[in-house]
Parts: structure tokens; sequence; C-alpha cells
């Protein structure tokens, strides 16, 4: 009778590490491809509330794809959420940048309270920092308005300031920008940590101001890091929900409907999940497109100057 041979133990000391790490790879899996393959298969379905009581969905094909794709409203919200992706991610790169290099030439205890306030700032949740942004722009007793009455501003006196599509715009634009540039700002100090002090003091003594400094040797060295933060903060703010759902509900008119609210709108408000579940997907398709496309234009861009 044959027998087996035994694993050698140099072999299952090679293996350990990926068993290890098999539970958790196989639940972030799960967790991350099973409600969009679940999407994809309702967005192909007829799935209404009867459906969703009794079960048998029919299958549609492409009929929900061409549905959404042919209204107006849909490239409407497209317009939209691109808008509001390109304000927040320019408005948090542009602050986070300045910030960093201000906290990399910050003495020992200073840094130290900025670098507490920025981990404070981002740790606060979501919600609880949406509740903090609604008490502060109150018409009654919000901060921001006793604060401008007091500046002479008479006028916004008890102003409602989410009545407004541009005004809500613009407060949504705040609170997004106030809880992401911490992030981008610690990863780039943490950049800024890596460039070696020999190359700044070199360019000082040739008389290279600091955004010369900046632009010739401080960017080119954290460009991917660069690139790397404003992939990150584009599917933050792409795919932000939470804060326009609690605050505006989309509203008013629309003005801060994205493609996140505008997917829930339809499938909760509407009840049409089938309709729903195909906006959602192709948020998804749009998000990945723009995503590849910036990270080949970095990767061709990095290629050339090596």
């Amino acid at each position: 009778m044959s027998v087996l041979p035994r694993p050698s133990p140099r072999r299952l000391a090679g293996l350990w590490p990926y068993l290890l790490v098999a539970p958790t790879v196989a639940g972030t899996a799960f967790l991350l491809l099973y409600p969009v393959l679940r999407s994809v298969v309702i967005s192909v379905q007829h799935f209404r509330t009867g459906e969703l009581i009794r079960g048998g969905a029919a299958f549609v094909g492409l009929e929900n794809y061409q549905d959404a794709l042919g209204g107006p409203e849909f490239w409407q919200v497209v317009g939209r959420t691109f808008a509001w992706t390109a304000v927040n991610v320019v408005l948090i790169m542009a602050i986070a940048t300045p910030v960093a290099l201000m906290t990399a030439r910050l003495g020992r205890r200073m840094r130290l309270a900025v670098m507490s306030g920025l981990v404070l700032t981002w740790a606060t949740p979501v919600l609880a920092a949406t509740t903090i942004f609604q008490w502060l722009f109150q018409s009654r007793l919000g901060v921001v308005n006793r604060l401008l009455v007091t500046l002479g501003f008479g006028s916004f006196e008890d102003h409602i300031w989410f009545a407004g599509g541009a005004s809500t715009f613009a407060i949504l634009v705040a609170l997004v920008v106030w809880q992401s540039v911490p992030f981008a700002a610690i990863t780039l100090y943490a950049g800024l940590t890596t460039i070696p002090a020999e190359l700044e003091e070199s360019a000082r003594i040739d008389g290279a101001s600091g955004a010369q400094i900046f632009r010739d040797i401080t960017f080119p060295i954290l460009r991917p890091l660069f690139g790397l933060i404003t992939s990150l903060e584009v599917i933050w703010v792409f795919k932000c929900f939470a804060q326009i759902w609690a605050i505006s509900k989309g509203g008013p008119d629309g003005a801060t409907t994205t493609l996140p609210v505008y997917a829930f709108q339809v499938a909760q408000s509407l009840h049409k999940y089938d309709l729903g579940a195909a906006v959602s997907t192709l948020t998804v398709l749009i998000l990945v497109a723009v995503l590849i496309t910036h990270l080949r234009r970095m990767l061709k861009h990095e290629g050339e100057i090596l």
C-alpha cells in the first residue's frame, strides 16, 4: 500500500503566513465582492417591491441600464457628481499640502499639537461631524449666523442656509474638506520626512526660494505620493453619501444629488431596486474608469521621468 508523502516542515513554514491571512482575505472578499455581484444581478432583473417580498425576479437584460442612461436626469447627476468631486479634491490637496509643509517646519511641541488636532479631526465620526455642521449653520441658534450678525451683517439674522442649493452645496464641501484634509496632510507630512535634508540645504545655499524648492525638489520626489493621495480622495469624495443624505437628502431641488444619493433615492423612495442597482453599477464603472485614466497618466509620467 502506497503512503502519501508528508509535507516537509520547510514547506509548511512557507505556507503558514498565507494560512494566517486566509480568513481575513476571504472575509474581506466576501464583504466587498458579494454586494457588488448582488447589485449586478439585481440590475439585470425586474426587481421591485413584489419581487423583494415573494421572490421570483424575471431577467430583463440591459433594460434597466437603458432606462437609466436614456433619461436626462442621470446625466445631470453625473455632471454634478464630477463637479462635486473636482471641487472637493482640489480644495483638499490645496489645503493639505501647505499644512503638511508647515507641520514639517514646526518645533516638536507645536508639531505634536498640530498632529493631535489633525488626528482628532480625522477620528471624528462622520455623523457626529455632520451634526456639528448642521448646528453651526442653524438659522436661529447657529454660531455662524450669530457671528455674522455680531460683525455687522444684519441681513444674516435667522438666515436659512439650507434653503438654497448653492449654500447647501458649499456647506457640504466645507464639511467634506474639513474631514478629508487631516488624512492627506498627515500622509504628505510622512512623505516629507523621507526627503534628505541635504537637498533642501543645497538648494537654499544656491539661492532657491521656498516655492522653487517645492517645485523642483519636493514635488518631483513626492509625485507618486501625491498621485496616490489624489486617487484615494477621489474615491472618498465620489462615493460620499452619509453627509449629503443627513444634511440635505440631495436637495434642495436636487442641487446636492450625486450618483450615490441618486441611486438610493431611486431604490428606496421609488422602490425601483432594479433601476437603483443599475445606477449603482454604473457609478462603480464610472469611478473605475476615472481612476484607471488617472493612474495610467501618472504611471506614464513616471515612466517618462525614468
